[in-house]
């Protein structure tokens, strides 16, 4: 049964992930040709300064005014994606608030 659950919350992750990526990346992600999900992380390393941080630098391929939500105190849940653009194979982590809802940081 808890097998059952980790698969409904990688596939959350996911969904949340992909989303992001569609609202954020510049071209809306048109141009990625393949994507791959590592397993669903947790971290109590991520604190305020490094979440300033990460949505201070963005990363290549995204918009630079990207809103993002306040970041819970505590764990925060990881997901690396990784993709093919243009030819070059990328990757991103990107840390999710508890509910897997939504993106509070990316690098």
């Amino acid at each position: 049964m808890l097998s059952f659950a980790s698969c409904g919350r990688q596939h959350d992750a996911e969904q949340t992930v992909k989303a992001f990526v569609e609202a954020n990346m510049e071209n809306g992600g048109d141009d990625i040709t393949s994507r791959d999900f590592a397993d669903l992380g947790t971290t109590r390393h991520i604190n305020d300064s490094i979440i300033q941080l990460m949505r201070h630098r963005g990363a290549p391929l995204f918009k630079k005014a990207i809103t993002y939500p306040t970041a819970p105190d505590g764990e925060l849940y990881y997901l690396r994606m990784s993709y093919v653009h243009q030819g070059d194979t990328l990757q991103n982590t990107f840390y999710l608030n508890q509910d897997l809802t939504e993106i509070v940081a990316f690098k």
